[in-house]
């Protein structure tokens, strides 16, 4: 932990001014909105080898390159828009990284298609809530978890790659389904008041909509 004027936060996020935005405002927050989740997961797998701040700096040509992380519109790319990708400066370029992420996005609206969105799917694997941890520095933060571990071995059987479970385990600190903020961070007693009053795997299933609620139980 550490300090930024008066607020205690994350010593991992001092870095740069791009790190402390997204740790205050969106690390840890729990995500129950499926084109925000396939957002992630796809940014999850492109860091893969690299560091973060790289992507969140990508982060904005992502978003143009890849149709507003749309599943629907990513999951019918075709060869020439992954030529098109493998051209693109402001992405990572890596052909196995951008043909994972157009077939993570046809498995992504299979999941859709059985569970009614990938939220409700997602937020199974912690009973609905965040993970409440006690972290007393960055040191014990683990880098996988039984969950991540289940979460990657669901995933890949699947058909999702990059996916392993340091990946998922990232994947789950950044939508909230672990709080990891060390407890003397700022954020980590903001999340944790939060969840007690919201349950996000009941935000997920009301997103659904009554028409799409009806398709999965088919």
């Amino acid at each position: 932990m550490s300090v930024t004027g008066d607020t205690p936060r994350c010593l991992w996020c001092l870095g740069s001014k791009e790190y402390i935005r997204y740790h205050d405002r969106e690390w840890g927050r729990p995500v129950c909105n499926d084109r925000v989740l396939f957002e992630f997961l796809i940014l999850e797998g492109a860091q893969a080898g690299l560091s973060w701040l790289t992507i969140l700096r990508k982060r904005a040509h992502y978003r143009r390159a890849f149709a507003g992380f749309d599943p629907a519109k990513v999951a019918r790319f075709s060869a020439p828009d992954i030529e098109r990708l493998l051209g693109d400066p402001g992405i990572v370029r890596n052909r196995l990284k951008i043909e994972s992420a157009v077939g993570n996005a046809r498995a992504f609206l299979e999941v859709q298609r059985e569970f009614g969105s990938f939220a409700v799917y997602l937020w199974r694997f912690v009973d609905g809530r965040p993970v409440q941890t006690r972290r007393r520095s960055s040191k014990d933060v683990p880098a996988r978890s039984a969950v991540s571990d289940s979460l990657s071995k669901d995933l890949q059987r699947r058909g999702f790659r990059f996916v392993g479970s340091t990946i998922c385990y990232a994947f789950m600190q950044a939508v909230g389904l672990v709080n990891d903020h060390i407890a003397t961070c700022f954020r980590h007693a903001e999340l944790a008041h939060w969840s007690r009053g919201t349950n996000p795997a009941q935000a997920a299933s009301k997103r659904q909509g009554p028409s799409r609620r009806r398709r999965s139980r088919t």
